[in-house]
């Protein structure tokens, strides 16, 4: 049947071919994709045919939304109007489950309910000196001149920290199994999204094996923390008593151990895979930018004169903040998402019929000359108070936003504040000569085979003058 609302202009002869690339990948399970070129194609398309996108994947209508009043349209005003998408479900489900990042409706409002008490600002306090202290202990085993991999170790970092504030958990041990598992994870969930049909988890093909002994690697790790945890009957006072705790105030059942694993892996996972991309890449922005990094040194000299940070020294860190809000706008942790229209919905004059799917690429929006001038160029000092004033309210969202924006935004940017600033004043993370880093994009964005850097050691010393607060435009 024809559709009678008018669809905005889109790449209508490339999609057929895009379509055909995607099959062909979905016959070469084990095919190292270009996926860089094909987010760095899709993020020229607003420049090409406007704020409003409409795309065919069959058996997906899609249509892409650039412009910050329509992206808050989506994300807040209109918000009940879509769910996740359910392919994006399909996927995700596969290792995730139904917790809080897949779910909908009254179901997802409990769970979030339940879990955003381990989020609240008095709480997120109390984690500062484990992330401190942890940042610190992983130094103590570097040396001058040693070549590591800053995403690397970024990724052990953020794993071992989420581990102890949230689950009171020591997860050394399996740092190197939940990073093999999530690389799995990461490649086999979006070669299915790009394939033009997902095979069910049940089909015996390589990839489906690979994946179900990721999670079940993953799986052994949580189920031991629930299980203990059950068997100990304690409350610590972290998110997963207060998962193991919860009770539904209209039934008075508790959490079943499935229900608590879904909860626990979402936020295990996604709470140390985004923080630690985008220390990585503010790691190799840095490289790549040595007067900002001098800046940045300056400032930690000048507050800390050596010493440990902690919450409280956060406000004296202007410029740190500005680092790691440029490094997540020329590099979001998500680079995009999409919703599923549960209703015909009227976004910005473009009618969106029940069924189509909505796609916001951060990523794209990010670069947009109209809100960032030289929007390629990595100025943190551009993150000032008037700046960010007179910024669209939705131009930049490296957390996404409205109902569903993410439930440890403060956690996490907290977390990369206290990171950075830890390791700066300590050593600087000079890029190794020679390699080639591109990001890649999959369900997050991370840097394709790495950041590798040369420890320097620094000895933190008193800025020769105060620039910290001379802004350039």
């Amino acid at each position: 049947m024809t559709t009678t609302h008018s669809r905005p202009p889109g790449p209508k002869g490339n999609s057929a071919a895009l379509i055909i690339q995607r099959l062909f990948d979905s016959l070469r399970p084990n095919v190292e994709t270009n996926r860089e070129s094909f987010m760095l194609t899709m993020a020229e398309w607003p420049k090409i045919y406007g704020d409003q996108v409409y795309y065919h994947f069959f058996p997906m209508h899609m249509y892409m939304f650039s412009h910050p009043d329509d992206i808050h349209d989506i994300l807040v005003k209109q918000a009940d109007k879509f769910h996740k998408s359910t392919f994006y479900k399909q996927i995700l489900s596969r290792f995730l489950g139904n917790g809080m990042l897949i779910s909908d409706g009254e179901f997802w409002k409990r769970q979030r309910k339940l879990a955003q008490p381990a989020f609240h600002h008095k709480r997120i306090v109390s984690y500062a000196d484990t992330m401190v202290r942890y940042t610190e202990r992983m130094m103590a085993g570097w040396q001058h001149g040693q070549v590591i991999d800053a995403a690397d170790a970024m990724m052990k970092l953020t794993l071992a920290i989420v581990g102890k504030t949230l689950f009171d958990a020591d997860v050394d041990a399996e740092a190197k199994t939940v990073g093999e598992a999530m690389e799995v994870i990461q490649h086999t969930s979006t070669h299915s999204a790009n394939a033009l049909i997902a095979l069910p988890d049940w089909v015996p093909t390589a990839q489906n094996r690979e994946r179900r002994r990721a999670v079940a690697a993953l799986d052994a790790i949580v189920m031991r923390m629930i299980r203990e945890r059950r068997e100990s009957g304690e409350d610590k006072g972290d998110l997963l008593s207060m998962l193991l705790l919860a009770v539904d105030e209209q039934d008075g059942t508790g959490m079943t151990d499935q229900q608590a694993r879904d909860e626990a892996l979402t936020l295990f996972l996604a709470g140390h895979e985004t923080t630690s991309n985008a220390l990585a890449w503010t790691w190799y922005l840095l490289g790549e930018h040595p007067e900002a990094e001098a800046r940045l040194h300056a400032e930690l000299d000048r507050v800390l004169a050596g010493r440990a940070p902690t919450m409280a020294d956060l406000k004296d860190l202007p410029y740190t903040e500005q680092v790691i809000k440029e490094s997540m706008r020329l590099y979001p942790p998500a680079p995009g998402f999409s919703r599923q229209v549960i209703e015909a919905v009227e976004i910005g004059g473009c009618t969106v019929p029940k069924g189509a799917s909505v796609f916001i690429f951060s990523y794209a929006v990010h670069r947009d000359e109209r809100w960032f001038p030289n929007p390629l160029a990595f100025q943190p000092e551009r993150w000032t108070p008037e700046f960010e004033k007179g910024l669209p309210k939705y131009a930049y969202f490296p957390f996404g936003g409205g109902p569903r924006i993410c439930i440890g935004n403060s956690f996490a940017m907290m977390e990369t504040q206290l990171v950075l600033a830890t390791m700066a004043q300590r050593f600087q993370l000079k890029l190794v000569p020679g390699q080639e880093i591109v990001p890649e994009a999959l369900i997050t964005l991370r840097p394709r085979n790495g950041v590798q850097v040369e420890l320097i050691e620094r000895q933190p010393a008193a800025a020769p003058a105060d620039h910290s607060a001379v802004m350039m435009p």
